[in-house]
């Protein structure tokens, strides 16, 4: 599996919408199985920036942070 973040221009029925900050963060009910519980950070290190995911569910992650299995 991985984390896939993109814009989304509707809201579809169904679809879990969480926000923080005034940030909206919209996730489908087949994902919300997979990440529930996640927490999600910006982190800068050195030149190096982008998203941190800290998933309870997964069992196995890649070095880079970007996928993960259940």
């Amino acid at each position: 599996m991985a984390y896939v973040l993109e814009f989304v221009d509707k809201v579809d029925i169904g679809d879990q919408v969480f926000e923080d900050h005034g940030v909206k963060i919209i996730v489908d009910p087949k994902s919300l199985l997979y990440i529930d519980g996640t927490e999600m950070d910006f982190v800068k290190q050195g030149v190096n920036e982008g998203f941190e995911f800290k998933n309870p569910n997964a069992k196995a992650e890649c070095g880079c942070g970007e996928s993960f299995s259940i």
